[in-house]
């Protein structure tokens, strides 16, 4: 894809309802997946699913957020937004992964958490702020992938790994180009415009080092060739978890710390 296609053209792909979803690239990139259920408090969340499955042979924790193919199964996924509950599932598996010592992967793909009356009285903003912190000291290799979109906290709640990567076509935002524009000029219409600023693309934050690498996509985005793209993403991860997993858990925690401490 040329580099120079607008912000907000990228995020019109990255929404698109043909877009492969993280259940899709489980199957594509992961064997013998096997899917785990709940939070051991409320109730599975939907919008989140999680599991262990096997990388070119070696166990390893798959978590991500999950959008639905049409509407019945958006409804039944939440349109890819979680309740706090699904944060929860998503750390209770990491804690799990940490004690047989599987690394993790994240994929991301939310225009954030959800909002919604009952997600905020069960603790939305508690649920992403315990993820943040105790994500920070899990001790096994943490690589998370925005596939999608990577919408505010709702996307940082899985994305405060090691590493950071995006497929060519995905965004990652504090907010919407619809709800910045809103807020900040008081016209969504002005979204188009905003995008363009805001730095929400692949190649612009990798520019400024908030990401470590860019997953390459055909013509058209990640749908047009989802062989191509998980292929890629797959080969990717087992070179990278080959570094990671040769660091001791003393370096990995204090480079992850100081990955995120650059930002502040």
């Amino acid at each position: 894809m040329n580099k120079k296609i607008k912000a907000y053209d990228r995020l019109v792909i990255a929404r698109m309802v043909e877009r492969p979803t993280t259940l899709d690239y489980i199957d594509k990139i992961f064997t013998n997946f096997f899917e785990l259920h709940g939070d051991r408090c409320f109730k599975d969340d939907k919008a989140i699913v999680g599991g262990i499955g096997l990388l070119n042979g070696n166990p390893i924790t798959i978590i991500g957020i999950q959008k639905g193919k049409d509407l019945k199964e958006n409804m039944e996924r939440n349109f890819g937004s979680p309740h706090p509950e699904g944060y929860r599932k998503a750390l209770r598996l990491m804690k799990q992964a940490e004690k047989f010592n599987r690394p993790i992967v994240c994929f991301i793909n939310t225009s954030g958490a959800y909002c919604g009356v009952g997600a905020e009285e069960r603790g939305q903003g508690e649920a992403i702020a315990r993820n943040l912190i105790e994500i920070a000291q899990i001790k096994v290799p943490i690589i998370s992938i925005i596939i999608g979109e990577g919408g505010s906290g709702g996307a940082l709640a899985l994305a405060c790994g090691d590493r950071v990567w995006m497929l060519e076509n995905s965004v990652y935002s504090i907010l919407s180009p619809e709800g910045f524009a809103s807020i900040l000029l008081k016209d969504p219409s002005k979204s188009k415009d905003v995008a363009e600023i805001m730095g929400i693309t692949s190649y612009e934050l990798l520019e400024r080092g908030i990401i470590e690498k860019i997953i390459k996509e055909p013509r058209g985005g990640a749908h047009k060739n989802i062989e191509f793209v998980a292929n890629s993403i797959k080969e990717e991860l087992i070179n990278e978890f080959k570094i990671l997993k040769n660091k001791s858990k003393d370096a990995l925690l204090e480079e992850r710390y100081l990955r995120f401490r650059k930002f502040s």
